[in-house]
């Protein structure tokens, strides 16, 4: 484990991310792509060494079945608290990749409360920290499959 990696840091288990559904051609319902916010901790954490931040969110945004992928520069602070607000505002299931889960579900657990979501079920907090490229792709791929996302990108 990681220098930066905290007690009791998991990602909620698949059962418990909530299926955000929309209703497809032929009124199949199916499960709405998750986004995937990456939060670089200003830029100079130095978890983030190894990972070469636009590789990482343009193969996430490109390869993976998500409906969107972008870099938050530090989630934590105000101005990511209002972004993360209007972001809810879709009701869109999210992965953040950043900071130990722990720390994720603490700091974002009010603004999905006030959009009335569950953090532990609309959020998947991903520790990419200390990781090469590669290793942080396949960490939010592993994450996706695990939700039960599928489709092509």
């Amino acid at each position: 484990m990681s220098e930066h990696a905290l007690e009791g840091e998991q990602a909620a288990p698949a059962a418990e991310v909530q299926e955000a559904s929309t209703l497809a051609e032929g009124g199949q319902m199916e499960m709405q792509r998750p986004g995937l916010v990456m939060c670089v901790c200003t830029g100079k954490c130095p978890g983030f060494e190894q990972l070469d931040i636009w590789d990482f969110i343009n193969q996430v945004r490109v390869e993976l079945p998500v409906e969107f992928g972008m870099i938050h520069p530090q989630l934590c602070e105000e101005d990511g608290d209002r972004f993360l607000a209007d972001l809810l505002l879709a009701g869109r299931p999210l992965v953040i990749a950043g900071c130990a889960p722990n720390m994720q579900y603490k700091l974002f657990r009010d603004a999905f409360a006030a959009r009335g979501m569950d953090v532990k079920k609309d959020m998947v907090p991903l520790d990419i920290r200390d990781m090469p490229t590669d290793q942080a792709v396949k960490k939010v791929a592993d994450a996706l499959q695990s939700m039960g996302v599928e489709g092509d990108v």
